[in-house]
């Protein structure tokens, strides 16, 4: 068939989560393949932190204290993208183009 291409369609990691609430840890999922962590916090960010070994993975979903081995494991540890999120209550980064100085 002359002209005729496939489809091109983005298919979109969709990331089994764990709901928990264990300090500002809202959720939290794990890609084995990809070797990605992904958490959200209580504040509605949801960072992504790669490296992460299935064992880490393991210790954190079964943890008892989350926030904590999350703090202390994870946070500074492993290189931490933000994927989502909204600006933190009360600041609106248009309202400065509106006040006068």
């Amino acid at each position: 068939m002359h002209g005729a291409r496939p489809r091109v369609t983005s298919i979109v990691n969709t990331m089994e989560m764990k709901t928990i609430n264990s300090g500002k840890l809202r959720a939290i999922g794990y890609d084995a393949r990809a070797r990605i962590l992904q958490v959200q916090l209580d504040n509605g960010s949801t960072l992504q932190h790669s490296g992460v070994g299935e064992d880490i993975w393991h210790r954190l979903s079964n943890s008892g204290a989350a926030w904590s081995f999350y703090r202390d494991n994870i946070e500074e540890e492993f290189t931490v993208k933000k994927v989502s999120g909204s600006p933190p209550a009360g600041e609106n980064p248009l309202d400065n183009l509106f006040t006068q100085k």
